[in-house]
């Protein structure tokens, strides 16, 4: 966690990003390391969970952290907590909470919010549109002897 803290500490020296930091562990040592570097690469989904993931399973050479326990110097917004998910390590430990990153002026209550509204009345509208050929892709895709499960 020190080391997470760490990168989160020298994002705001350096002025690469927001105060955030990540470390991905596997048997003890850091496999990948991640800042916050939203405004450094014009990226929204740079954040400091993301990329240490991204370092992570590029060091390993696989798309699952099973095994894995992620460090985080805040609690994982709403993106990141997903991209973990998806990621399945063992374990997440954080150190300051989603309350302390609001107070901070990191609010990410709305996403959280606006998660539980229905698509089309969400603060960004959503439309279903062309479902019956998309539905093409999911049947291949179920048919296909050349994919590979996550």
């Amino acid at each position: 966690m020190a080391e997470a803290i760490r990168l989160a500490e020298e994002n705001i020296v350096t002025g690469n990003g927001g105060p955030f930091g990540a470390v991905v562990v596997k048997d003890g040592i850091i496999i990948g390391r991640g800042s916050n570097q939203v405004t450094l690469s014009n990226d929204p989904t740079a954040h400091a969970e993301i990329v240490a993931i991204r370092n992570a399973c590029a060091a390993i050479g696989i798309f699952q952290l099973e095994g894995c326990e992620i460090y985080c110097s805040c609690e994982p917004c709403p993106m990141c907590l997903g991209a973990i998910y998806w990621a399945r390590p063992d374990r997440i430990f954080y150190a300051a909470g989603r309350r302390d990153a609001a107070n901070a002026g990191f609010d990410d209550d709305f996403i959280y919010d606006e998660i539980m509204v229905e698509p089309a009345k969400r603060r960004i509208p959503a439309e279903q549109v062309m479902r019956t050929e998309a539905l093409t892709i999911f049947n291949s895709w179920v048919a296909s002897d050349r994919k590979i499960p996550y």
